[in-house]
């Protein structure tokens, strides 16, 4: 679908400012006072996006209810949701209703819009990379060179929470110099993905983008996996090597977790940063590089400084900028929007997917666990979800089959009351732990589709053992 961006705001001036800055990067733009009437437009048009007021006034219907219509009849066009008065409650009202993204007005709406163009361009970029993919699959022209590009486009860091923001932020700004950054934050948060949008947002964008996880390699080996050898430098070492530093010459290298080497190393990582320069193990020749340096760890460094495991001149060093990422429960909000990204993208990966859309009560589901494993684990539960569902519609149940047992068993003591069991104090102690127990067991078997084996690994239980239990409380009794 192409054509012009459709602009719905009640008010006269919102609509200029929208029209302007569209123009201005060479968009069409259709404007409307009303949600009916870019309806009937809509009917009979295409457009790339509709931008829609949350409020369009009083007696209308309010940009939620238009942006469901437009949903159920338009299925693949982008809708932002833009408001002046968004709290996140809306937020994740919008994106249930089907809302691409959702940006708040205020008395600096123009500044505001400005800085957000860029953002809007990503989206309608990946709403074209979308339908350009899904063309090509229908055609069955899709080649490894267009999968290879599509995949080279997955550092983009997805949500709109305001830590995501200022992440995004943060990488915007420092991109361009060519300076160290520091990325920090818990596993499964995307380190490596700032990493790569720090070097694709860089003039070296061109340039290699070499990474090395420190953590998995070995005190002895890691020097020349960094700077190279020569020829016989060791037993097995039985021609010159190159280096990740060589490698990265002109481009970047991504250091990921560096809290893991030890003080003697970081001494030799300091003093290529400091001067650029470096000699191949068991060589004598002076190799002057140019090299971005990109560095991440799980490890709090502040600890690590005072406990003496991590030298203060090495983190001055690399800490030009710090980009602290959060823990997915902290930004929750985001949920919605993640599960959307990893469904679209795995549909993309994996032929003969079903599941087109994630009900609302799903989203509840996806947003009940705190995800210790972060962004990497929501991830993982959503495919699983998504490969194990039978429909067109991800459900809540689906979902709850696919999160670790340990959810399930947390979601299940903490509900136990709404959820239908009824605790008698006036029984004795071992009838009341029996009669909870059923209720667990047929909870399990009501939430894996009474599959027995899935119920046992839900409840923890060996096979055996919950068939000892199923035969107990006659769970397979109406």
């Amino acid at each position: 679908m192409s054509g012009p961006i459709v602009c719905v705001d009640d008010q006269p001036e919102v609509r200029r400012l929208l029209a302007e800055l569209f123009r201005a990067r060479g968009r069409e733009v259709m404007s409307f006072d009303n949600g009916e009437d870019a309806i009937a437009w809509l009917s009979n048009h295409e457009a790339e996006l509709v931008v829609l007021d949350l409020d369009l006034g009083a007696g209308r219907r309010t940009g939620i209810e238009i942006c469901r219509e437009l949903r159920s009849r338009l299925p693949e066009l982008p809708i932002i949701i833009l408001t002046g008065h968004g709290t996140i409650d809306d937020a994740v009202i919008a994106v249930k209703a089907g809302a691409v993204d959702f940006i708040t007005k205020d008395p600096y709406l123009e500044d505001k819009l400005a800085i957000s163009v860029e953002k809007v361009e990503r989206i309608l970029e990946h709403a074209r990379d979308r339908r350009r993919l899904e063309d090509e699959n229908r055609e069955l022209r899709a080649t490894n060179e267009k999968l290879r590009r599509a995949a080279g486009r997955r550092w983009a860091i997805v949500g709109d929470s305001p830590s995501i923001r200022n992440v995004m932020t943060k990488i915007e700004r420092v991109a361009p110099l060519p300076r160290p950054v520091l990325v920090l934050g818990p596993r499964g948060t995307g380190k490596e993905l700032v990493a790569r949008a720090v070097h694709t947002l860089s003039p070296r964008a061109s340039e290699p983008f070499i990474t090395i996880n420190c953590a998995a390699v070995a005190e002895s080996l890691l020097e020349s996996e960094l700077f190279g050898h020569e020829e016989g430098a060791f037993t097995g070492a039985t021609k010159q090597k190159e280096g990740k530093f060589e490698l990265a010459d002109g481009g970047t290298l991504f250091l990921d977790e560096i809290g893991n080497m030890s003080m003697e190393f970081q001494a030799k990582i300091l003093r290529v940063l400091e001067y650029q320069r470096f000699e191949r193990v068991a060589g004598s020749e002076s190799i002057q590089v140019n090299v971005r340096v990109i560095a991440a760890t799980n490890a709090d460094l502040k600890v690590a400084m005072a406990e003496g495991r991590f030298r203060p001149d090495l983190y001055d060093r690399l800490a030009f900028e710090v980009i602290q990422l959060p823990a997915l429960a902290a930004r929750l909000d985001d949920v919605p929007v993640l599960a959307t990204y990893f469904l679209a993208r795995f549909r993309q990966e994996v032929a003969g997917i079903t599941v087109r859309e994630i009900s609302a009560e799903a989203f509840d589901a996806f947003a009940s666990y705190d995800y210790p494993g972060n962004v990497r684990e929501l991830k993982n539960v959503v495919e699983r979800a998504v490969y194990m569902a039978s429909g067109e519609v991800l459900t809540a149940a689906d979902v709850a089959a696919a999160l670790p047992p340990e959810a399930q068993l947390g979601a299940s003591a903490s509900t136990a009351g709404a959820s239908g069991f009824q605790d008698d104090a006036r029984l004795p102690l071992g009838e009341r732990v029996d009669a909870f127990e059923s209720w667990l067991c047929r909870d399990a078997l009501e939430r894996t589709r009474f599959r027995q084996k899935e119920a046992a690994q839900l409840l923890g239980l060996t096979y055996d053992q919950f068939r000892q239990r199923y035969r107990k409380y006659g769970l397979g009794k109406d």
